[in-house]
């Protein structure tokens, strides 16, 4: 039986995983659960899985569950998830909480030596890759990608590859154009034709800025250059990432569009375990269509391999934090209707160009870092008179 701290549990993929991991009691236990608030649907969980300890950033939520539940160790205020993961041991981390807030807690879990990471908060690596990366092989514990582009590479390799192409469904504006963008609204917006997401990563798939953190997740995660790391337009979703060999040779991992699947693969690792969905049934696929994408009307995808790039070539630590940092404002602007669509992805090249070279060497440079292009994201959007 294997003992899992999520973190994040609460979410779109948090909620997904506790479902994964109810299907199979006798191979799982939750030993702790941690989120940031949504106090009822954690007391829920809780009341559920019987977890020994428990962490939420708001106080007034960690006043109701130690009410509810005096035996639970309850971590609270900021940093409780951080906490949680250095107070217990488990053989599998599940790291699903979103933004920058998920950097630090999958430091901490490292430094207990689990078994493995199961990683579906993106700004871990986007943000903290090279320390994260160190720490991982000083610890010996793996890190194994949830989100489905990555985990299908990661059950694609059999070897060392030459390229790795992420799929991207293209959103719900794919193929539009610059004069048809002008007018999106957020409704239209949070409509993605396959997959059900929360709402920032379903804006950031509209964007493309979503695949743009999967591309610097993705080099960090399979030791990559940028040159060699590839993106698809798949309408579909059905083919979800391909591994390209030197010989010429092309593996896919194909699939329905449901977290499930990789969720349970990403806990049950190195093993597979039923999860409800039924596999693809090829007779009665539509076509599968593949194209390239868009990256000037779809700029912050190009702005995220130009990160890669300046990190590459010019040393420079800080693209990617500044690149995740300044999108996740400018988003959140977006929703707030304080700019325009378009905007996302004019100001996140203004701020992108304008930047100095910085240098990375602990979690205190990475937040500082964030913090100024979360600032000047700030600054423009207060500016633009939208």
């Amino acid at each position: 039986m294997k003992d899992i701290l999520l973190l994040g549990s609460t979410g779109s993929v948090g909620s997904q995983a506790l479902s994964v991991l109810s299907m199979h009691p006798d191979k799982f236990k939750v030993k702790g659960l941690a989120c940031r608030r949504s106090s009822d649907v954690l007391l829920e969980q809780i009341h559920a899985f019987r977890p020994e300890a428990a962490a939420v950033e708001e106080e007034a939520a960690a006043s109701a569950i130690g009410k509810e539940f005096p035996g639970v160790k309850l971590f609270s205020g900021e940093g409780a998830a951080e906490e949680l993961a250095g107070y217990l041991g488990c053989d599998v981390v599940f790291n699903s909480m979103v933004g920058i807030s998920g950097l630090a807690p999958t430091m901490r879990a490292i430094s207990r030596k689990p078994q493995y990471i199961a990683l579906a908060n993106k700004e871990t690596l986007v943000a903290g890759g090279r320390l994260i990366m160190e720490a991982s092989r000083a610890s010996s514990v793996p890190i194994i990608p949830v989100d489905s582009e990555h985990s299908a590479i990661f059950q694609c390799l059999t070897g060392k590859p030459d390229k790795i192409i992420l799929t991207c469904s293209g959103g719900p504006f794919r193929g539009k154009g610059i004069e048809e963008l002008k007018g999106v609204t957020v409704e239209s917006a949070l409509k993605h034709p396959n997959w059900e997401m929360g709402l920032k990563v379903t804006i950031d798939s509209a964007t493309l800025m979503n695949k743009g953190l999967e591309v610097i997740e993705a080099k960090w995660l399979f030791g990559l250059d940028s040159k060699n790391i590839k993106v698809v337009i798949h309408p579909q979703s059905i083919v979800h990432s391909l591994v390209e060999y030197e010989d010429g040779a092309l593996l896919a991992q194909l699939g329905l569009p449901d977290m499930k699947v990789p969720i349970s693969y990403a806990l049950t690792w190195p093993e597979r375990q039923s999860t409800g969905v039924s596999a693809p049934k090829l007779s009665e696929l539509s076509p599968l269509s593949f194209e390239a994408p868009d990256i000037e009307t779809f700029k912050c995808l190009r702005l995220a391999f130009e990160a890669i790039e300046r990190l590459e070539n010019e040393g420079d630590d800080g693209a990617p934090i500044a690149y995740e940092a300044a999108g996740q404002v400018l988003a959140e602007a977006f929703v707030d209707g304080k700019i325009g669509f378009l905007a996302i992805g004019d100001m996140l090249e203004k701020i992108m160009s304008q930047r100095e070279n910085e240098k990375v060497s602990a979690i205190s440079d990475i937040m500082r870092i964030d913090k100024a292009a979360g600032g000047k994201a700030a600054e423009l959007i207060a500016g633009s008179g939208y």
